[in-house]
């Protein structure tokens, strides 16, 4: 969203731009899905319970590796020093507040901002996504910077880009091949 609001402007520096997962149109379903979990400060006694949690929290993500998973868990949670030790996420439980105490009645249109954007843009979705919808996803590719649009089946929110079929569709659209 962050990146779709500042290659709008007019003398933006973003010359390419990836949205992963995200568009013009975030319904209010899936921010208050998001907000269940987000901002949460649960603490886990070892790697192997906040892999769990992460696990389940991130089912949307695909079929990752256990590998992967434990990569996704090793920077998404840090050792705490204090006397409960055990391991937090990293994120500020505070990001959730924001979902509690204003949850989002409607969904959310920014296809202004989006329609303003004029650098080449690739656009991203799981197949399973509750945030960005298909019909959002086959708009972008005629609306605003007629994004290039691929749809990685066996993905909800969001592609975690890190299969290689995945990268590699980044990967040629940042090098524009």
């Amino acid at each position: 969203i962050i990146g779709m609001l500042l290659a709008s402007q007019p003398a933006t520096p973003i010359t390419r731009m990836v949205l992963n997962d995200v568009g013009p149109v975030i319904t209010a379903a899936s921010l208050r899905r998001i907000g269940q979990y987000v901002g949460r400060a649960p603490r886990f006694a070892d790697l192997a319970a906040a892999e769990a949690y992460i696990r389940e929290v991130g089912a949307p993500f695909g079929a990752l590796a256990d590998a992967q998973w434990r990569h996704l868990t090793e920077y998404s949670v840090r050792r705490m020093d204090d006397a409960e030790g055990g391991y937090a996420m990293i994120y500020d439980p505070g990001l959730g507040e924001v979902f509690r105490v204003n949850p989002v009645p409607v969904d959310i249109d920014l296809w202004p901002v989006y329609e303003a954007i004029r650098c080449p843009t690739l656009a991203l979705r799981g197949a399973e996504s509750d945030l960005l919808e298909a019909s959002t996803l086959a708009a972008m590719g005629t609306r605003g910077p007629q994004a290039r649009t691929v749809e990685f089946s066996g993905v909800g929110h969001a592609p975690m880009l890190m299969d290689a079929a995945q990268i590699a569709v980044v990967r040629d659209f940042l090098l524009g091949t």
